[in-house]
């Protein structure tokens, strides 16, 4: 006996990972997904003060924003707020900016680890969701399991979960309705979800459908489908395609040459060669899109009839299991690389384009423990919960507006295709991709509250900021990485008030959530930052006659004022600040690109002791991403509550249009 109670004395030092393993951990808040949305969530939830674990079923962080996705889907920029629009200002740092949208992904990851690291979240990596413990209508605990391997499983104790995940696997097992693929439109009165057939990213006319030309004896090509047409918007379960975002480099020095991947079949890709004889117009940079990245890299999209869009193999993706999920994410792997392996070598491929591809090779400091390749596919889309309130496109083209709005969204209305199918068309039998949908040409718009919970009835404790609840056509102006991140500090936030006032998370006061998300929006206590935007009459006013541009292409929120330098007296906008603390601000002013902008403007920044002029030229202004405006550093100024300070914009020795949109006190 004396011996046995010696072994278990000492147990401790020999065996603490077994230990470690068997003891479940208890937490207030366990997010689960280290996506972008999951490493904003967890951040904030340490900074309200709350216990949190983070579990992440891969090795790395960040999802799509460190997978690839480096040209960030913006939008408006006015949309994005809080912790999201703080990253993509320390990305700004990196690179010796203000603010910057585009990066490099390993710049991207290293940044999550920091918020990480600054906030101590404690990580849990390659653990993917086993089970979970539900009791009276709230989740008590999950199990995880490792993601390979066989060591033993970990249970999860926390009073409120986050699912981060882009496929919404802890939301479907927690018993909450979700659907999949595309609703019909009438379902919720929409006219751009369903069935779609058209003109995006479409083959040109006449493109034959089959393996020998003129012969349908003789088969499809690989990736066509034969699904009959039906009629517009018609529902099914269809699943937007997925694809990986593609970071190639340009640099000799850095590059590793795109050779013949595994299982190789150039047959796939026989469809590419037809699109591109029919349609001459077609070039390098419209089959696949190639945004450039700092340090000569890219960020390579989808794009034109026949690009790195996996159409039609994903179907079974949202809701299969991981290893078939595993074998899907493989196949869109190969696929890819043996495109890029295609348009170089294959000696039917035009020369001008293949010698564009030639130029690129796989970057020798990406995904250095992955052979060079994101280890996170595009998934654009998979489960979409169905809580009490459904986001719509009613929503995004702003015909209804909801009061509880805890984030912004404003991207385009954008679905990628959903199959590729044989239409006859004046008794001509041809391919034509189906599902594509871009509409636009709407401001920013709220996103409710409502749309990240589920019904109480099903699930009392759980947020979802990622597989919200909307439509697919809604979802796919939603689905931006910056909004994820909004939305999911958003969740946060209310899992701690949750939390506190031991509610659940249906029953939180919203107006408390959208002050606080105003007030603190770093969720650190810090000074906020002030912007004044033109719409703003409280504090903006105008001399003279100034037209204001409704959504126009590069604005700062719903739109901007526009006037040119004619008549007597000069015309000016001023924008007033509210200031509630003093100190020192970093002054920006927003400035959109124009055709036809004057080629300077002159403002004058007033700290209500002293005026100082200053000139912006046009020409000084650099514009990189998807965005048509950037901010413009006017300098620091000592502000104070007290006294009122003040940025004018003028037409004065103005030679084109002038504009004036938003202005940002930034404390230093």
């Amino acid at each position: 006996m004396k011996k046995l109670l010696i072994f278990f004395a000492f147990a401790p030092f020999f065996s603490p990972l077994t230990l470690a393993q068997t003891a479940p951990t208890t937490v207030d808040i366990c997010v689960y997904g280290g996506s972008s949305a999951g490493v904003i969530a967890a951040y904030t939830a340490k900074k309200m003060g709350k216990s949190v674990i983070l579990i992440e079923p891969g090795r790395h962080l960040g999802g799509l924003t460190t997978g690839g996705l480096g040209y960030t889907d913006i939008g408006n920029k006015y949309a994005i707020s809080g912790i999201a629009r703080d990253y993509y200002r320390q990305i700004g740092k990196h690179y010796g900016k203000f603010e910057q949208w585009i990066f490099e992904p390993h710049v991207a990851e290293d940044l999550f680890k920091q918020y990480v690291k600054r906030a101590d979240v404690n990580v849990l990596y390659a653990h993917r969701l086993a089970s979970i413990k539900k009791q009276n209508g709230s989740i008590q605990s999950i199990t995880v399991k490792p993601s390979t391997g066989s060591a033993q499983s970990k249970v999860i104790n926390a009073k409120v979960f986050l699912d981060c995940t882009y496929e919404g696997d802890l939301m479907a097992q927690a018993g909450v309705k979700y659907t999949v693929g595309r609703e019909d439109n009438k379902t919720y009165d929409e006219t751009y979800n369903g069935f779609q057939l058209l003109d995006k990213h479409q083959f040109v006319d006449g493109v034959d459908p089959y393996k020998v030309p003129g012969k349908p004896e003789s088969g499809l090509l690989w990736g066509i489908s034969t699904a009959q047409i039906v009629p517009t918007g018609t529902g099914n379960k269809q699943v937007q395609a997925y694809n990986f975002r593609i970071c190639l480099t340009s640099d000799p020095a850095n590059m590793i040459p795109i050779t013949q991947p595994e299982g190789y079949d150039p047959t796939r890709y026989e469809l590419l060669l037809r699109a591109i004889e029919k349609n001459p117009k077609l070039a390098f940079n419209t089959i696949l899109k190639p945004d450039r990245m700092p340090n000569q890299k890219t960020d390579i999209n989808n794009n034109g009839p026949f690009s790195t869009d996996m159409i039609g193999v994903n179907y079974d993706f949202p809701e299969a299991s991981y290893e078939r999920r595993a074998a899907i994410q493989r196949e869109h792997e190969l696929y890819n690389k043996g495109l890029l392996y295609f348009i170089g070598h294959d000696p039917r491929m035009r020369k001008d384009i293949q010698m564009e591809m030639l130029k690129l090779g796989y970057p020798k400091d990406e995904y250095t423990d992955s052979g060079n390749w994101s280890t996170q596919m595009y998934v654009r889309e998979a489960r979409r919960m169905i809580g009490d309130y459904v986001m719509t496109q009613a929503n995004c083209q702003g015909r209804e507006v909801v009061k509880d709005g805890v984030g912004m969204a404003a991207y385009t209305m954008d679905s990628h295709n959903c199959q590729r199918l044989v239409v006859e068309k004046n008794g001509v039998k041809m391919v034509k991709n189906e599902g594509d949908v871009q509409v636009g040409g709407f401001p920013p718009y709220p996103i409710s509250y409502r749309c990240l919970i589920p019904k109480e009835a099903e699930c009392k404790n759980l947020l979802v900021p990622v597989c919200l609840s909307a439509t697919h056509i809604a979802y796919g102006s939603i689905r931006m990485e910056p909004v994820f991140m909004v939305l999911a500090q958003s969740s946060a936030v209310a899992a701690s008030m949750a939390i506190d006032g031991k509610t659940s998370v249906q029953a939180i006061d919203i107006k408390k959530l959208q002050n606080e998300l105003k007030t603190n929006p770093l969720a650190d206590g810090s000074t906020p930052e002030i912007l004044v935007d033109n719409d703003d009459p409280a504090q903006v006013t105008h001399t003279g006659e100034w037209k204001r541009d409704n959504n126009p292409k590069g604005a700062y929120g719903p739109g901007y004022f526009t006037t040119t330098g004619t008549g007597a007296a000069p015309k000016t906008v001023r924008f007033n600040p509210a200031v509630t603390k003093a100190g020192n601000y970093q002054v920006y002013v927003y400035f959109p690109k124009l055709t036809g902008a004057s080629s300077k403007t002159n403002l004058i920044v007033s700290d209500g002791n002293q005026t100082k002029p200053i000139t912006i030229r046009e020409s000084d202004i650099r514009v990189e991403g998807q965005t048509s405006g950037e901010w413009v550093s006017l300098g620091s100024f000592a502000l104070s509550p007290n006294k009122k300070s003040y940025v004018e914009v003028s037409t004065s020795d103005a030679d084109g249009i002038v504009v004036a949109d938003a202005v940002l006190f930034v404390p230093n």
